[in-house]
């Protein structure tokens, strides 16, 4: 899942943030049993402090979605915190699976949620 110029919303810290979101997925696509640990690790951090930024974001703007923006940003730390514990007991399997499945999450994710929070952050706090 290289980084794709279609997934620039025009904020720049949320284009930044979802790069490093994207090439920490892609490295985990690639990762070897020993990194895969590590780089879920990363990953599930990197994740949280994100939605973590955007719920900022969010607050800033009077975000209208918010409740359900944050539902979704809560159902994926869920399931990352999930998955983690099997990573951390040696199940990779799953974990892996689940991995494959973050292109498709992020791409419906950023053209929905993220587009509409970008849409309303260019509105109502211009540069």
């Amino acid at each position: 899942m290289p980084w794709n110029e279609r997934y620039t919303l025009g904020v720049a810290e949320m284009d930044a943030t979802h790069q490093e979101f994207v090439a920490l997925a892609d490295a985990l696509q690639a990762a070897s049993d020993d990194e895969f640990p590590t780089l879920f690790a990363k990953l599930h951090e990197h994740t949280r402090l994100h939605f973590e930024h955007e719920g900022k974001l969010m607050k800033a703007c009077r975000f209208p979605a918010i409740g359900e923006h944050n539902s979704e940003h809560l159902r994926v730390l869920g399931e990352l915190a999930h998955f983690a514990r099997g990573v951390a007991a040696g199940r990779l399997g799953s974990a892996r699976a689940y991995a494959k499945g973050l292109p498709d999450w992020f791409g419906s994710h950023l053209a929905t949620m993220d587009s509409a929070l970008a849409a309303c952050l260019k509105q109502k706090m211009p540069a």
